[in-house]
């Protein structure tokens, strides 16, 4: 009887050892996590909890708390990409106003103080300030469409559209322009009519945005297609050039609001970064796809892809 109870004795101080020992383990656990977290949020580290330890309700609560710094290191990121893309879009808008208005007001100082202009040069110095004016108010009307679109103000309605006809349509509303320009047209649009859940005036703004892309950026490669196609779920259309293309440098943030190449920031290659952010936004909002794939003067491709409608 009394080895008995000494055997109980043992077994009750062994568990009371263990259970002492594991509780100052979990204590030391948890302010190793208490002073690391501090130091995480100080700092503003990318750091993560590292613990060893079998005490798997700790495993389990560290892994939620990494998945939490995992986020907040991504919500972090992102803020500060958007506080660069705010920065950079301030500029481009500064710039891309600046410029049409000094143009403006240059013809008109001209106008006011010179007095020897004849009819004819008034004329020309009058079309120029409209042109002009045209164009600013052209980009702050893109300005608003975009802000629109981002903040959902502006309704897109989805239904059942002939994208076959949208392409040809598109296609030779710039026929002349191509011709001028020189540019050998490939078009590849099946006989069959190809329809696709999407918005006719969404589309053919994104058309015209990517056709006049290649015109405008592409005109080296004095080419442009347009390639239709689809399965039983999707429809594709691909948009080409085999101009001066769009580097791997440039490529993941060709889309971004206000971002243009530099190129784009001299006279030749002006442009206000907005078209392809807006094509991107309403592909978006018809629930599509669009990607760039792009070797400069090979072969430069814009792929749209929308969900296709089979009846």
């Amino acid at each position: 009887m009394i080895i008995i109870l000494g055997l109980i004795i043992v077994i009750l101080i062994a568990v009371i050892c263990f259970q002492y020992f594991s509780i100052k383990e979990r204590n030391n656990n948890l302010s190793y996590i208490e002073k690391k977290l501090e130091s995480i949020i100080q700092k503003n580290s990318s750091e993560k909890l590292l613990v060893v330890t079998d005490d798997d309700y700790l495993t389990s609560i560290l892994v939620q708390i990494n998945n939490v710094l995992e986020h907040n290191q991504k919500v972090i990121a992102d803020h500060k990409s958007t506080q660069e893309s705010m920065r950079k879009m301030l500029s481009n808008i500064s710039h891309d106003f600046k410029t049409p208005l000094t143009v403006i007001l240059g013809y008109i100082e001209t106008l006011s103080i010179n007095d020897n202009l004849s009819s004819e040069e008034k004329e020309i110095f009058l079309s120029n300030v409209q042109n002009k004016a045209s164009e600013l108010l052209a980009l702050i009307n893109r300005f608003f469409t975009l802000s629109k679109i981002e903040s959902g103000d502006k309704e897109i309605s989805i239904t059942r559209i002939n994208i076959s006809e949208i392409c040809r349509k598109n296609i030779l509303s710039f026929y002349d322009i191509l011709s001028d320009k020189g540019f050998d047209v490939n078009i590849n649009i099946p006989a069959e009519n190809l329809y696709a859940l999407s918005n006719e005036e969404a589309m053919e703004r994104i058309l015209n945005n990517l056709i006049s892309n290649v015109i405008k950026y592409g005109y080296e490669g004095k080419s442009l297609g347009i390639d239709l196609s689809g399965d039983e779920e999707w429809i594709y259309i691909d948009i080409w050039d085999k101009g001066r293309g769009i580097d791997e440098l440039h490529k993941d943030r060709i889309f971004e609001r206000l971002y243009t190449l530099e190129d784009s920031r001299n006279k030749e290659f002006q442009g206000s970064g907005l078209g392809l952010t807006i094509t991107k936004r309403l592909v978006e909002k018809m629930n599509g796809e669009i990607s760039l794939s792009s070797i400069p003067y090979e072969k430069t491709t814009f792929s749209l892809k929308l969900k296709r409608i089979n009846y």
